[in-house]
């Protein structure tokens, strides 16, 4: 095993907006890196009372009534997009989605011109995932509205790390202490960079074990353990998170066969004996059975978290489009 403890370079803040309050002083929500443990605890906190309410039998509230939430995604998406649209709806926002695949997009509009269209339209959030890293600061920077990044090229999925951080939290009691093993193909997942700045920041050990060919050319400044081998690297383990292959975004020889790959990195019930006897076991999704994880031990109800990710994403996306719009209806007088 090889430890790396040097960190990365101090991320830039995001824009500061001071509406939205002490605790999270942002207008946007455009990653991880550059958020104090402060502002995350005060959203998985706030997240954490939208999960109660979503297990009540009414599950809406009227505090964002009178909004405007646009959802832009540039690329296929099923739990981020609709989790969404359901967190916008159930605070009684107006939500609208764009398909770029019948928009102007496709005729040969630019990403600024888009956002100037979008902008014209007055929305009060704008929810973006898009392939290329760097896409959705650089529409936020041509927007009035909060922005969130729901996913952009290699570089942030920062929601996703929200809901499995609190979904950590509610299923161990903390975050701090907790050695978390994140498995599979690390170099092309934002997933698991998100997660890597959020777990450091909140205090907790984390572990990265993958081929190295599957490992990010910058893994040694991120503060992170690393392992080639399942076994060695789920020694120990509270929490393990695998990732999914994400073959659409490999070009070139980065990992033996499937067969061969589940043979060495995917998670079976044979593997997880080295982990602690009451590890948790997370998934973003969508997952390939037989892949990177087996369908027992995905289905396994003592061990698998993966629903309740699910279940948190709605929660913690709640929670974001309920801090970011605070300071509007502050000065509503809502």
């Amino acid at each position: 095993m090889s430890t790396h403890s040097t960190g990365p370079a101090p991320y830039p803040r995001a824009e500061v907006s001071p509406p939205s309050g002490e605790l999270f002083p942002h207008k946007h929500l455009l990653g991880i890196w550059g958020l104090d443990p402060t502002a995350i605890k005060h959203l998985l906190d706030t997240a954490d009372g939208y999960a109660e309410q979503n297990r009540q039998a009414k599950k809406s509230t009227d505090k964002c009534e009178g909004l405007t939430q646009i959802n832009l995604f540039f690329e296929n998406s099923t739990r981020t997009l609709m989790s969404f649209e359901i967190a916008g709806k159930r605070l009684g926002m107006e939500v609208t989605s764009m398909s770029t695949g019948t928009s102007s997009i496709k005729k040969g509009e630019t990403l600024l011109d888009t956002a100037a269209t979008l902008n014209a339209m007055r929305p009060d959030v704008l929810v973006m995932r898009h392939a290329d890293s760097g896409a959705v600061k650089l529409l936020s920077e041509k927007m009035d509205c909060a922005v969130i990044n729901a996913g952009d090229g290699r570089s942030e999925h920062p929601t996703q790390a929200l809901l499995d951080a609190l979904t950590i939290r509610r299923r161990k009691g903390r975050i701090h202490g907790q050695t978390i093993v994140i498995s599979g193909d690390v170099a092309h997942s934002r997933v698991a960079r998100s997660n890597i700045y959020l777990l450091n920041a909140m205090g907790a050990r984390v572990r990265l074990v993958a081929p190295s060919t599957l490992l990010p050319k910058d893994v040694d400044r991120l503060g992170v353990e690393i392992c080639h081998r399942m076994e060695e690297g789920l020694e120990g383990a509270d929490v393990v998170m695998m990732l999914r292959l994400q073959q659409e975004r490999m070009q070139g020889a980065f990992l033996p066969s499937l067969r061969e790959y589940y043979q060495f990195w995917g998670l079976t019930h044979e593997k997880l004996k080295y982990a602690k006897e009451d590890v948790l076991v997370m998934h973003p999704g969508p997952m390939n059975r037989g892949v990177e994880i087996s369908s027992d031990v995905a289905d396994d109800l003592d061990r698998s978290a993966i629903e309740e990710q699910v279940e948190m994403g709605v929660a913690v996306r709640m929670a974001c489009l309920d801090i970011l719009t605070r300071g509007l209806r502050e000065e509503d007088g809502q």
